[in-house]
């Protein structure tokens, strides 16, 4: 599933991935973790 395929590409990369996309639209992305903290 998609979370899992996220953890293994941020074990792979590491880095975190705190946004992703589904498309050009604003209303298509999803924010996972504030990338600016807080």
């Amino acid at each position: 599933n998609a979370q899992v395929y996220l953890k293994r590409l941020e074990q792979l990369c590491d880095v975190p991935v705190d946004i992703v996309s589904t498309g050009p639209e604003r209303d298509e992305t999803i924010v996972l973790r504030h990338p600016f903290g807080a």
